[in-house]
């Protein structure tokens, strides 16, 4: 039976339902909000966001409202929204569209919006709302934090492309290795691995949510794997250097991500020196999460390892992020975020190191803090010999 990547209303109601707990909390009477991870998150809509804005509108009591162009209706009804449509003509429109959203829901005297929403846009919903007081609300930007059964059917499905993804890349190398022809490029292993993981859905998976990124990600390798958001190049791969892949997918709009540093032929003394103090961090960091930890805590365990190995210098980012709706998303690992974690967060747990001119060394898994601590969604092996690559 294929798997369904599309959730169904019952889940996106409740996903509004605890929104709406939040706002009733906050004393806020509902929420707007144009951010696109957002929109889909509370409506299941999603759109290749533009210049046309495309807002949900979710009052505390009442039903959910979606504003988008009028080209943009029949797509939102293909979708199966969770929400009541509100179109406009066209942008800019000789009527501002979201005054047709302020004549669709009932007056707000306490209204909610995104901290990411741009100056401009803000004035403009003011302008329309003018009896209401617009604050700052983090009610979705929280909701998203704490994923339903189903977004982890989703993330778990993710995670499982994303090694097949690993495997596959490998192979690749592999199969050119014994067969004693080139070695493929950055670019090329980039497009292979992202073929891979899109073909797998395209065969098995039903209803398949294309929105932006799907699968494949970021290949490099040498000096270029020292940049730590290195793009791939035309560069091929060498026997002696180390090469990363940094790999992921979305499965029904939920993400995951899945990286591992890699070994052409026997690694050298530094090689194996970098590559398990990073390895070593990553396992303290999985150790860490558990509900009751704060991101700073977890942060800070595990990049000592790292410290405590010598290699600090060689430091250059957190240990992680949240993962869901967006590849990167709050709560942040990272010594500035006492986010508390609690059970049913999806978190990047990704220490590396990077050593100018010589390569760049991560080992992420995405993580699912559980009751009693947290479960890796993606499990490639992460041992040394797993990671050495010969023919």
């Amino acid at each position: 039976m294929p798997f369904q990547q599309r959730l169904g209303h019952d889940v996106l109601r409740r996903i509004q339902d605890r929104v709406r707990r939040s706002l009733a909390r906050s004393e806020l009477d509902a929420l707007l909000t144009d951010d696109p991870d957002d929109v889909a998150y509370l409506t299941g809509f999603f759109h290749h966001p533009c210049e046309r804005p495309v807002i949900a509108y979710l009052p505390v009591d009442g039903e959910v409202r979606l504003l988008v162009p009028r080209l943009e209706r029949e797509h939102a009804e293909w979708q199966r929204v969770a929400a009541s449509v509100v179109d406009y003509p066209e942008f800019p429109g000789t009527v501002e569209p979201i005054s047709r959203l302020a004549g669709a829901v009932p007056a707000a005297a306490r209204l909610g919006v995104p901290a990411s929403m741009s100056i401009g846009r803000l004035a403009l919903v003011e302008g329309c709302f003018p009896r209401a007081h617009v604050t700052p609300s983090y009610a979705v930007t929280r909701a998203r934090w704490v994923k339903e059964p189903e977004e982890v059917a989703l993330h778990r499905e993710a995670g499982r492309i994303t090694d097949v993804m690993l495997h596959r890349g490998i192979d690749l190398v592999t199969d050119a290795l014994r067969s004693g022809g080139a070695l493929p490029s950055e670019a090329e292993l980039a497009a292979y691995v992202g073929s891979v993981g899109a073909g797998i859905m395209d065969a098995e998976h039903e209803d398949v949510v294309v929105a932006g990124f799907r699968a494949g990600g970021l290949v490099y390798s040498g000096p270029n794997s020292a940049r730590p958001h290195g793009l791939p190049s035309t560069h091929r791969l060498q026997p002696g250097e180390t090469f990363m892949l940094s790999l992921g997918c979305a499965v029904g709009g939920r993400y995951i991500e899945g990286e591992r540093t890699f070994l052409l032929g026997e690694p050298s003394a530094d090689q194996r020196r970098y590559y398990e103090a990073v390895r070593s961090a990553q396992a303290a960091g999985a150790q860490a999460l558990r509900p009751g930890v704060t991101c700073a805590e977890a942060n800070r365990t595990c990049l000592q390892v790292i410290r405590d190995a010598g290699l600090g210098p060689y430091l250059q980012h957190r240990m992680g992020h949240g993962i869901g709706v967006g590849m990167h998303e709050s709560p942040w690992l990272e010594d500035g975020d006492e986010t508390v974690l609690e059970e049913g967060f999806v978190v990047s747990d990704e220490p590396g190191i990077y050593v100018t001119g010589h390569a760049g060394y991560r080992v992420s898994d995405s993580m699912l803090v559980t009751a009693d601590g947290a479960q890796a969604l993606t499990t490639y092996p992460r041992s040394l010999d797993d990671i050495v690559v010969t023919a």
